[in-house]
């Protein structure tokens, strides 16, 4: 996996950020709706649900709202065309970009990112271009002070449930698996007692570009702008930005 990146620390905590604030609800209930919209409104049968509900109830949203959310995506209630769509380009120093988008209006969305990417030194590219570069992988994150076990026992236990490799951060670990064994290695680590766990599907960059001074800065500013829009569900990059 990727070397210490700044960005991971970056995405990670601002995340813990905006589920305290009402933005987050809105993009929480677009991935429900489209996960309930792709693959059913049963969570128990749809693992992208599942994770977008276990995300929404763990960023305080209602049940009453997740509930309305599926029934958008299942066509019970009038809900939106949202689709999901993934944009692709480039940053300073050449740093691969890939933005997971969920709209209802991708020409729009499209020209707003096209803009953020280009007045900050980026810019927007052809379906394909950079995708090569990273692959899907499930990913859990686990903090540090609340594990109940020595790092080593954690190591030894993540790898005998399955897990592929394990980065320690500064105040969590980080665990990934392939996309299909995301949900074992979830369930085994909980089965044994191992706390304050989350788990996404993300895409992780085979190589890497370092980056110092005003590059960095660049790109940790078009990372935070992009993860701001409102129709940015994920940004993907493979820069290494060292603290």
């Amino acid at each position: 996996m990727a070397g210490h990146s700044k960005w991971a620390n970056i995405k990670h905590k601002k995340a813990k950020v905006d589920a305290k604030r009402g933005k987050v609800f809105t993009k929480l209930s677009k991935d429900i709706i489209l996960a309930a919209k792709l693959g059913g409104g049963d969570p128990a049968a749809n693992a992208r649900l599942k994770t977008a509900v276990e995300k929404a109830k763990a960023a305080n949203i209602p049940n009453d709202n997740i509930k309305r959310a599926i029934m958008k995506g299942t066509g019970q209630l009038d809900g939106t065309n949202a689709a999901e769509l993934m944009y692709e380009g480039y940053g300073p120093g050449g740093v691969a970009i890939m933005v997971d988008i969920i709209t209802d209006n991708r020409n729009r969305t499209a020209g707003e990112i096209r803009h953020i990417l280009a007045k900050n030194g980026g810019n927007l590219g052809e379906s394909g271009c950079v995708a090569w570069i990273f692959e899907r992988k499930g990913l859990l994150f686990i903090e540090k002070e609340n594990i109940g076990i020595l790092e080593d026992e954690l190591v030894m236990l993540a790898l005998e449930c399955g897990a592929e490799d394990i980065k320690v951060e500064d105040d969590r670990y980080e665990i990934y698996t392939t996309p299909d064994n995301l949900e074992t290695v979830l369930k085994q680590l909980t089965a044994q007692n191992i706390q304050s766990i989350e788990a996404e599907i993300t895409m992780a960059p085979q190589n890497t570009v370092k980056l110092q001074g005003v590059e960095a800065e660049k790109m940790i500013k078009i990372l935070e702008i992009l993860a701001e829009h409102d129709d940015v569900n994920n940004v993907y990059a493979n820069c290494d930005i060292s603290d």
